[in-house]
C-alpha cells in the first residue's frame, strides 16, 4: 500500500531508490529519510521499546524522535546503531535493521516484559537482586549487562577519516528556521563575517513544509530558496546544513558535528565522514525552535500515533500521508493546520479532539468550514490495536463516550521551546504560564535567542525577532509582508482526564525507556523529590533522548503528586551533547598512531642508530642509557656516569618546556609568579627558579635566564611545560590583566645540547665563534648568544650533573647536525653520549630534587631545602601566604635528607622509612624514599627521601622495612658528591 502524495513534498520523484529494511526491499525517492520513505510505503513498525518490547512507530520527524532507532549497515566495520529514522537520508542500496528484538520485529519474543510490566515498576532493579548475594556476580550482573544498551557496536575499527576545524566569526546562528534566516539575512547585510548551521539536510526549517503562510508573495518554500540565494552571495557568510550544535561552551565557543557523507551511496575516499567545528563567535542567535509536546493517554505509544507536526512534514516536505482515516487530539491551533492539509490531500479526517472547551482561534474556524468534525473539550479514554493503532474512544465533558476507527491518531500538546543550547551557556531560564514551559530569561554570554525557541509563534513575529537578533548595527531592520493564519498558543501538560472507569492501558511519558505515568507517580510516592532524582529513579529523559519529548510532562506529574509548582520542581540538566554526536567526530585523527603521537627530539634517529634504548617521559620518546655489546642498564648507566665525571658527556635536553616572557612587565609578571626576585637579574644571567602553587606547594622549576631587561627565557620541567603555560595564562589573562606581557611557548623551537664534564670546555671551545666561553667572560649561571659551527646560538653555562656544564640552545632544524659535529670533536676528550637514567644518578648525587619525583604535591621550598631561593623582600608571590601559615614551618615537616644503607643494599623508590625496627602493621612511618641509586663514583647506593623533621635527624639511624627484614639507613645531607660546588668550574 502506497501512502505517497502524487505532487505534494520536495522529494525528486525523477531519482527513486532501492533500499532494504529488516531484509525486506522497498522503493523510495532522493530526498527522502528512511522513516519517510518507509511511511510511504504504508511501513509505521519501525522498533520495539527498550524495556518491555512494545511495537513502536515513528512520533515525530526529526531529532526529537525517540522510538525509530536503527541500524544501517555498509559493510562489517561501518555498522552504525542508533540512527534515527528521521534522520537517516535516503540513498541508494541503503541497508537499515530494526532493533532490540528477537526474533523479528513482528514477532519479539522480549514482549513477555509487557505481560509482566507489574513485577517491574520503576526502580525495582534498585530492590531486586539482593539476595542471594552470591548471585550479583555469577548471574544478575551478566544479565543486566547483557539486557541493556540500545542497539550493537560494530566489532570492527572505524575506517573512516574525522575532520576538526577552528573558526571565528562575528555572528553565529543556529538554526535555519525563519528566525535562523531572518537573523542571518540581517546580519549579512551589514558585511560581518556571518555562520548559518542547521542539523537538517536543507536550511528551511518548519517554512519547508509549509505551503499556506506567505512571505512577501512567496510560498515558505520559495522564500527559503530566496534567502538562500542571497546569503550564498555575501562572500562571508559560511552556510551548514546537515551540522548539530551539539554544545555551548565558556566564550561563545559553539561545537558544531557536521556530517559529510552519509547520506551518500558511495562516499568519495577522500572525503572525511564528519568535521568537528569550534566556532568562537562575537555573537551567537539561537533559533533552536520548539519541539510539539504529546499527550499523555492510555495507550499512547501504539504504531501509528504521532505528533501532528510531524504527520504535516511527512506530508508537506515528502510527499507521505501518514494514514487514510485520522484522528487528531490537540490542545493547540497548529494541529488543525495538519488537519488542513491532510484534508486536502484527501487524507479522511475522522475527528479532531480538542482538550479545550471552545477553539475559536482562526485555525479551528478553517476546520469547520471545511467540514471536520471539531469535538471540543474532549479527552481520550484510550486506543486499540496491536502492530498498529486501529481505533481510538474519547469522550467529551458531559461523560459520552464515542469511538472511532482509525490508522493514524496525531496528537498537540503544545510546543516546548529548545533551550538546551541557552540553558548549556549557563543563561537563566524563566517560567511561562501562558506556554507552560520554560523560555530564555537573562543570557550570561554575548547571546540572543529569536522565533520559536523563546515561545514566539506568530510568522510576522518570529522574523522581526529574528532580524533584530541579528544585526550589529543601527541600519533600519528589514519588513516582511506576511500572511499567514495566527496560532492562538495552547498547551497541556501532564495525564490527560480520564474516564469514569480508568483505562487499564499504560500511558507513556518517555516513550524510549518505557517510562509510564504510573512510574513517575510512584517516585514522587517513594519520597523523590528532586526531578534529577526522579529522572535517575525512572530513567525519563535519559540517554540518546535526553528528554526532548518527555521532560515536560514528567515535571508535571511531579509537579501535581507534590502540590508544588513546575518553577519549584525545577528542570533536569541540558548536559552535551543534547543530541548524539559521534566519538569519531571528538576523536578527529587522534586514533591509532596519532592517539598517543611519538614526539621526537631532533638526535633521536641518530640514537636509536647507536642503539640507544628509549623510555617514554611525559609526551616525548627519550634515550634511558646507550648500551655497548654485553651491557645491561646497569653496566651501561655506571660507565656512562664514570665518563660525565671524568671526562665529558653529551646529553639531549631538547624536551625541557621553553618558555619566552616579553615585554615591558615581564620582570614583574616574574616576580609575582615566582619564589625569586628576578627585578635584580642583569640581562645575560640566568637563577634557578621555583613555582609554587597557591597552596604554597612546589609546582614546577627550572633554569630562568634574562635575555634583555623585557625577554625572559624560562625553562621547565619536561611533563610541566604545558601547565606552566597554562598557569601562567591564566593569571595574564584573569589577574593581572594590566601587566604588559606576552607568553610564547618555544619548547619546540630549540634543540638543547648538554655538554657537562670536566673536559666540557675544551670540545666547546673550538666550534664556538663570537662568544667568549672562558670561565672569567662566562661564569656559572651565565647566557650568551654566539654561533656553533657557522648556527646561531643561545648558550647557556649551567649544570644538572654539578660538573662543568654548557647547554647549546640552537635551531631545531639544525640540533641534529650540530649533535653529531659536537660528538665528532669530543671523542680526543672522552666524550659519550648519556641518557635519563645517568642524568638522574648524576644529579641525585649532588641533591638536585625532580618535581614530581622528589616532590609529591605537598612539599614546600623549604621541604626541599631551597629556603635560599625565596626572595627575601618581595611583597608578594603565588603562594606567599600559605608559605606563612604557621603549618607550613612546622619542624616537623617532611623534609629532603639523603640515605645511605649501613649494609650496601640499593633501596626501592617508594618503600616507607620508620624510626623504629620490628614494627607489624599497622606501622609507625616518618617518610619515603624518593629516589635511589647505585652511584659508581662514590661505589655505594644512594638515596633521597622526605621524612618528617629529617634535618634535625641527620647522622641518626632509621629503617626501612621490607619483606622478612628492616634495611638500617643512616640520614645524610642529600648533597652526596662534591658538597662545595667545586667541580662547577671544571
Amino acid at each position: 500500500m502506497s501512502l505517497r502524495d502524487a505532487t505534494r513534498g520536495r522529494i525528486d520523484r525523477s531519482r527513486p531508490l532501492q533500499f532494504s529494511f529488516d531484509g525486506r526491499d522497498y522503493k523510495g525517492f532522493a530526498g527522502d529519510t528512511l522513516a519517510s520513505a518507509l511511511l510511504a510505503n504504508g511501513v509505521h513498525l519501525m522498533g520495539r521499546s527498550f524495556k518491555y518490547h512494545r511495537p513502536r512507530g515513528v512520533l515525530g520527524a526529526g531529532s526529537e524522535e525517540p522510538n525509530a532507532l536503527v541500524t544501517v549497515v555498509r559493510d562489517e566495520a561501518r555498522k552504525t546503531p542508533n540512527l534515527r529514522a528521521t534522520q537517516v537520508e535516503l540513498y541508494d542500496g541503503l541497508v537499515a535493521h530494526s532493533q532490540n528484538r528477537w526474533p523479528s520485529l513482528a514477532i519479539d519474543v522480549g514482549r513477555v516484559n509487557d505481560w509482566l510490566s507489574r513485577f517491574f515498576p520503576a526502580g525495582f532493579y534498585y530492590k531486586t537482586f539482593m539476595w542471594p548475594r552470591k548471585a550479583w556476580k555469577s548471574l544478575y550482573e551478566p544479565f543486566i549487562r547483557r539486557a541493556a544498551g540500545l542497539g550493537v557496536a560494530p566489532k570492527r575499527p572505524d575506517p573512516d577519516r574525522y575532520a576538526q576545524r577552528y573558526a571565528h566569526c562575528d555572528v553565529l546562528v543556529v538554526g535555519g528556521g525563519p528566525a535562523g534566516l531572518a537573523a542571518a539575512l540581517a546580519a549579512a547585510r551589514t558585511g560581518v563575517r556571518v555562520m548559518l548551521c542547521d542539523e537538517s539536510a536543507e536550511l528551511g526549517g518548519s517554512l519547508l513544509g509549509d505551503d499556506a503562510a506567505r512571505i512577501e508573495t512567496l510560498s515558505g518554500p520559495e522564500w527559503v530558496e530566496r534567502s538562500l540565494a542571497a546569503l550564498r552571495s555575501y562572500p562571508d557568510v559560511t552556510l551548514l546544513a546537515r551540522t548539530t550544535a551539539f554544545g555551548y561552551f565558556p566564550h561563545n565557543l559553539i561545537g558544531l558535528s557536521e556530517r559529510l557523507t552519509d547520506h551518500l551511496a558511495s562516499p568519495p575516499a577522500q572525503l572525511p565522514r564528519e568535521r568537528l567545528w569550534q566556532v568562537r563567535a562575537r555573537r551567537v542567535v539561537l533559533a533552536t525552535g520548539a519541539i510539539e509536546r504529546p499527550l499523555l493517554f492510555p495507550g499512547n505509544d501504539r504504531p501509528g500515533i504521532l505528533l501532528a507536526g510531524a504527520a504535516q512534514t511527512y506530508l508537506n516536505r515528502y510527499g507521505v500521508r501518514v494514514g487514510e482515516r485520522v484522528v487528531i487530539v490537540t490542545a493547540d491551533d497548529a494541529a488543525y493546520q495538519a488537519a488542513l492539509d491532510l484534508h486536502a490531500a484527501g487524507t479522511v479526517i475522522v475527528a479532531i479532539a480538542d482538550l479545550r472547551a471552545e477553539p475559536s482561534g482562526e485555525l479551528p474556524q478553517a476546520a469547520r468550514r471545511a467540514h471536520l468534525l471539531v469535538l471540543p473539550g474532549s479527552t481520550v479514554l484510550g486506543t486499540e490495536g496491536g502492530l498498529r493503532v486501529r481505533a481510538v474512544s474519547l469522550s467529551d465533558t458531559a461523560g459520552v463516550l464515542r469511538q472511532f476507527d482509525c490508522d493514524a491518531l496525531l496528537m498537540s500538546g503544545g510546543f516546548t521551546p529548545s533551550v538546551h543550547l541557552f540553558s548549556q551557556s549557563r543563561g537563566k531560564l524563566a517560567w511561562s504560564e501562558t506556554l507552560n514551559a520554560f523560555v530564555p530569561g537573562e543570557s550570561a554570554e554575548q547571546e540572543r535567542s529569536v522565533g520559536a525557541c523563546r515561545g514566539l509563534s506568530d510568522l510576522a513575529e518570529v522574523l522581526a525577532d529574528g532580524a533584530s537578533a541579528g544585526s550589529l548595527t543601527e541600519l533600519p531592520m528589514p519588513q516582511f509582508a506576511v500572511q499567514a493564519a495566527r496560532r492562538a498558543p495552547g498547551s497541556y501538560l501532564g495525564p490527560l482526564p480520564a474516564g469514569a472507569t480508568p483505562a487499564r492501558q499504560k500511558s507513556f511519558v518517555d516513550w524510549q525507556h518505557d517510562v509510564t505515568l504510573k512510574d513517575v507517580q510512584l517516585a514522587a510516592r517513594e519520597g523523590f523529590q528532586s526531578i534529577e532524582h526522579v529522572k535517575r529513579y525512572t530513567t525519563t529523559g535519559m540517554a540518546t533522548d535526553q528528554g526532548k519529548t518527555s521532560n515536560m510532562n514528567a515535571l508535571a506529574i511531579v509537579s501535581q503528586d507534590l502540590s508544588s509548582p513546575i518553577p519549584r520542581v525545577g528542570l533536569t540538566t541540558f548536559r552535551a551533547p543534547y543530541t548524539p554526536t559521534t566519538f569519531g567526530s571528538f576523536a578527529g585523527i587522534s586514533r591509532g598512531d596519532l592517539f598517543d603521537p611519538v614526539r621526537t627530539t631532533p638526535t633521536h634517529a641518530w640514537a636509536a642508530a647507536q642503539g640507544a634504548v628509549f623510555e617514554n617521559v611525559a609526551l616525548w620518546k627519550r634515550a634511558r642509557y646507550f648500551p655497548h655489546p654485553g651491557e645491561d642498564m646497569h653496566a651501561a648507566v655506571a660507565r656512562e656516569c664514570l665518563a660525565v665525571r671524568n671526562a665529558c658527556g653529551l646529553f639531549d635536553a631538547s624536551t625541557l618546556g621553553k618558555i619566552e616572557v616579553v615585554g615591558a612587565d615581564a620582570a614583574e609578571f616574574m616576580n609575582r609568579l615566582y619564589v625569586n626576585s628576578w627585578s635584580g637579574l642583569a640581562p645575560g644571567r640566568a637563577r634557578y627558579g621555583i613555582l609554587c602553587r597557591e597552596d604554597g606547594f612546589i609546582y614546577d622549576d627550572g633554569v630562568v635566564a634574562r635575555l634583555a631587561a623585557d625577554r625572559f627565557h624560562v625553562t621547565t620541567t619536561t611533563g610541566g611545560a604545558p601547565r606552566v603555560l597554562g598557569l601562567m595564562e591564566d593569571y595574564r589573562q584573569t589577574e593581572w590583566p594590566d601587566l604588559k606581557v606576552w607568553l610564547t611557548s618555544t619548547t619546540e623551537q630549540y634543540a638543547v645540547i648538554a655538554l657537562q664534564g670536566p673536559n666540557a670546555r675544551r670540545v666547546l671551545e673550538p666550534l664556538v665563534s663570537e662568544i667568549d666561553v672562558s670561565a672569567a667572560a662566562l661564569p656559572h649561571m651565565g647566557v650568551a648568544r654566539g654561533k656553533i659551527l657557522g648556527v646561531p646560538m643561545l648558550l647557556f653555562r649551567v649544570s644538572f650533573t654539578g660538573e662543568l656544564g654548557f647547554e647549546i640552545n640552537v635551531p631545531a632544524d639544525y640540533g641534529a647536525a650540530v649533535w653529531e659535529r659536537v660528538h665528532a670533536a669530543g671523542q680526543a676528550q672522552g666524550i659519550v653520549p648519556y641518557g635519563t637514567e645517568t642524568m638522574h644518578v648524576l644529579r641525585a648525587e649532588k641533591g638536585y630534587i625532580i618535581v614530581g619525583q622528589d616532590t609529591d604535591g605537598t612539599v614546600t621550598p623549604d621541604d626541599a631545602g631551597l629556603t635560599w631561593a625565596i626572595g627575601k623582600t618581595k611583597a608578594d608571590f603565588v603562594g606567599k601566604r600559605s608559605l606563612d601559615r604557621p603549618a607550613m614551618k612546622a619542624s616537623d615537616r617532611k623534609q629532603l635528607v639523603g640515605l645511605k644503607t649501613r649494609g650496601g643494599e640499593l633501596l626501592e623508590e617508594g618503600a616507607q622509612v620508620a624510626a623504629k625496627p620490628g614494627q607489624k602493621p599497622p606501622m609507625e612511618l616518618v617518610g619515603h624514599v624518593t629516589s635511589a641509586y647505585s652511584s659508581s663514583v662514590l661505589k655505594a647506593p644512594i638515596a633521597l627521601a622526605l621524612v618528617a623533621g629529617g634535618r634535625a635527624r641527620l647522622g641518626q639511624t632509621l629503617y626501612v622495612p621490607m619483606p622478612g627484614r628492616d634495611i638500617e639507613v643512616e640520614v645524610t645531607s642529600p648533597i652526596f658528591y662534591d658538597p662545595k660546588g667545586e667541580r662547577l668550574n671544571g
